[in-house]
């Protein structure tokens, strides 16, 4: 006797009003939950759920939408309903994401304001699990040669050697940087420790005559300007 396999639950069995693809193409992307978007990339369900109950579910278990930026593909994979090609379709969405965020019609991005220089590093450090300290190198014109992605782990005035920090820059005889540093806890509220390593950078880059034109501290979906509130400036 053949054993019939247990029916998967479609898109198609919601009503036409419910099903994601129909609310897309009629309300547009924007009006569609985190789970009816993830719906539409694993287009079929299982047994007991359909496709918008597995992305409810997949979002719960991994943190929401922040932690499946963060998790692998293997770990997105071991998901119940969710197998290397539903997974893969995840994660290429996501970085597809993040590249779109990263992306400037000029191959030298020009930075006028924290918020510029935020937009295009946000998407990226805020789902970093540990701190990271980056180096925006510019030109005269403030535009972008290089990102030199310096350190990893706890980022502090005792361990970060300043001097390192403008090596990437002398070898580019650029004139001036924004140092970038994530807080994985979300809040961008700058720490002593920051404000103390952003006064050493500051000195030094003087002492180089080497612009520091800010250090941003990156949280979740949101961002500080150590000099706009004049900390270690």
């Amino acid at each position: 006797m053949i054993k019939e396999e247990p029916p998967k639950y479609r898109i198609t069995d919601l009503a036409s009003s419910d099903r994601p693809r129909e609310r897309l193409e009629q309300l547009g992307p924007e009006a569609l939950s985190n789970a009816e978007l993830i719906a539409i990339l694993l287009r079929v369900g299982i047994q007991g759920e359909n496709a918008v109950q597995v992305g409810q579910r997949l979002l719960q278990d991994c943190g929401g939408i922040r932690g499946l930026h963060r998790a692998s593909l293997t770990e997105v994979r071991k998901h119940k309903g969710v197998g290397l090609a539903k997974a893969a379709q995840i994660k290429a969405a996501i970085e597809l994401g993040r590249r779109l965020a990263a992306y400037s019609p000029n191959d030298l991005p020009t930075i006028n304001s924290p918020q510029d220089a935020a937009n295009l590093v946000q998407y990226e450090m805020q789902a970093l699990e540990k701190e990271h300290l980056w180096v925006m190198i510019l030109d005269t014109r403030n535009r972008i040669i290089h990102i030199e992605k310096m350190y990893q782990g706890s980022i502090n005035s005792s361990m970060v050697r300043v001097g390192e920090l403008f090596k990437p820059v002398i070898q580019r005889d650029a004139v001036s940087l924004i140092v970038l540093h994530n807080h994985p806890s979300g809040d961008p509220t700058p720490s002593p420790d920051d404000i103390a390593l952003t006064r050493a950078i500051v000195q030094a880059g003087k002492l180089l005559d080497i612009d520091v034109l800010d250090h941003l501290v990156i949280g979740q979906g949101r961002f500080t300007s150590m000099k706009e509130r004049g900390l270690g400036f």
